[in-house]
C-alpha cells in the first residue's frame, strides 16, 4: 500500500470517528488489531472490541486533525479530542501491517497555561 493510498484511509478514519460513523471509522483495523492507551493501562485487543469501546463512550466527542504524518508502515497523528466541548490534545501513532492498522497506541493531554518563566519568549499568532 502506497503513502498516498495510507493517508486518505486515515483521513476517511478520522472523518468517520469524528461522524460517530463506527462502522466505516473501524475499517482500517485488522482483525487482530491492538490498541493501547499507556495513561490508563489499557490495552483493547481486535477490531471488534476496539470499536465496541469507542460505541460505548457516553460523551460527544469531536476530532480536529492537526496533521498526519508518517510513511510507509508507521503514522503519527496529532489531533485535539474533544469530549463534551472539553479539548484534549492528542496523538495516535499507527503501525500498518498488509494495508491495515496491526497497532495503535493514543497518548492525550489536557491543556496548561504557560509558565510565568516562559512568558517572554511565546509567539502569540
Amino acid at each position: 500500500m502506497d503513502d498516498r493510498t495510507v493517508r486518505t484511509a486515515l483521513e476517511r478514519h478520522w472523518e468517520a470517528s469524528d461522524a460517530s460513523d463506527f462502522n466505516i471509522e473501524h475499517e482500517i483495523y485488522s482483525e487482530d488489531a491492538v490498541l493501547y492507551y499507556p495513561q490508563s493501562g489499557e490495552r483493547i485487543r481486535g477490531r471488534q472490541k476496539i470499536q465496541e469501546s469507542r460505541f460505548v463512550q457516553p460523551s460527544k466527542k469531536r476530532f480536529t486533525i492537526r496533521r498526519i504524518i508518517g510513511g510507509c508502515d508507521l503514522w503519527v497523528t496529532e489531533f485535539i479530542l474533544t469530549y463534551d466541548k472539553v479539548p484534549s490534545y492528542a496523538v495516535s501513532i499507527m503501525e500498518f501491517r498488509d494495508g491495515l492498522v496491526a497497532n495503535e497506541t493514543q497518548y492525550f493531554a489536557d491543556r496548561f497555561d504557560p509558565a510565568p518563566s516562559r512568558a517572554h519568549l511565546i509567539d502569540h499568532r
